[in-house]
């Protein structure tokens, strides 16, 4: 199962766009600090969400903010902006099996009815998980953190 680490990338950039998008400018050379990214793979996927709506861009004086409120943005809706074909890439298949087999000639087809169950049913997860759901989980981490102050946490100075 393969959902790319930029679906990751791009969650992190939303839940700083989130926090910090209304009070700073928030630019891909910040997102890149934060995210440990290149900022050219940042403003590609800022770009892709913006495509999307999910966010805005302000030209010349920079910065992004939300589009739309968290609880209309899901995981699904992310994950396919930045990769629209994710959902067929989700479970491999091994390319060449030999169709001189019974099984070999057969086996993408069997495969393929299974696996897309499974890949519908993720789908359908991703589309239950809105952004305000991840957003709830980070500030529930900020609260945990806040109460154990001694557990291992980087801050940047924002």
């Amino acid at each position: 199962m393969h959902i790319s680490t930029k679906c990751s990338v791009a969650v992190h950039c939303l839940i700083f766009i989130f926090e910090y998008g209304e009070t700073q400018k928030v630019t891909s050379d910040l997102l890149s600090l934060s995210t440990g990214i290149n900022p050219v793979t940042i403003r590609k996927i800022i770009s892709l969400l913006k495509k999307d709506g999910i966010i805005s861009v302000k030209f010349g004086t920079g910065g992004t903010t939300l589009n739309c409120p968290p609880n209309e943005i899901t995981l699904y809706r992310i994950c396919k902006a930045i990769e629209p074909d994710f959902a067929s890439k989700l479970i491999g298949l091994h390319p060449l099996p030999s169709p001189l087999c019974p099984i070999g000639k057969n086996i993408h087809h069997v495969l393929n009815c299974s696996y897309q169950k499974i890949s519908d049913d993720l789908c359908e997860s991703l589309k239950n998980i809105t952004f305000e759901n991840i957003l709830s989980d980070y500030h529930q981490t900020q609260h945990d953190y806040k109460m154990n102050p001694t557990s291992k946490r980087m801050d940047l100075d924002i």
